[in-house]
C-alpha cells in the first residue's frame, strides 16, 4: 500500500496536497480505496459550498459499500473534480492522482494540524 510522503491526511482516510495557487486538492487514500473495493459512484458537495472540517461533504458508492467523504479543513469547495461523474473507478486505479475536491482552506494554518505520511502510517497499523 502507497503513502506518499509529499501529502498530509486525515483519520477518515483522505489525502490533500497544496497546490501552487494556495487552494488544496483532496481525494482518498490507497486503503481507502482498497477497502472500498470498484467505486461506481461519487457525490460531492457543489462548488461553493463552505464545509466545516470533518463535515460530511460526499459519499462514495463502491459494489461493497458506501462510505462518507468528510472536510479535511474548514474550507470552501472550489471545484469538483468532473471527470469523477462518467469514470469513478479512477480514483481505484490511481488514487493519490485523482483529486475529488478542490478547496480553499479557510486558514492555511490548519494544515499543520493533518497527519504527515508516518503518523498516517501509525494510524493504519491500530486499526
Amino acid at each position: 500500500m502507497k503513502i506518499p510522503d509529499d501529502l498530509k491526511y486525515t483519520s477518515e482516510h483522505l489525502w490533500v496536497r497544496t497546490t501552487q495557487d494556495g487552494s488544496v486538492l483532496a481525494g482518498i487514500t490507497d486503503y481507502a480505496q482498497e477497502l472500498l473495493g470498484d467505486i461506481v459512484y461519487v457525490e460531492t458537495a457543489e462548488s461553493g459550498a463552505v464545509l466545516k472540517a470533518n463535515s460530511v461533504c460526499g459519499l462514495l458508492e463502491s459494489v461493497k459499500a458506501a462510505s462518507d467523504l468528510y472536510a479535511p479543513l474548514d474550507s470552501e469547495i472550489v471545484d469538483t473534480n468532473p471527470v469523477l461523474q462518467d469514470s469513478p473507478e479512477l480514483i481505484n486505479e490511481a488514487p493519490y492522482d485523482t483529486w475529488i475536491f478542490r478547496l480553499k482552506p479557510k486558514n492555511v494554518g490548519d494544515l499543520a494540524k493533518l497527519l504527515t505520511a508516518d503518523a498516517y502510517q501509525k494510524l493504519l497499523k491500530e486499526t
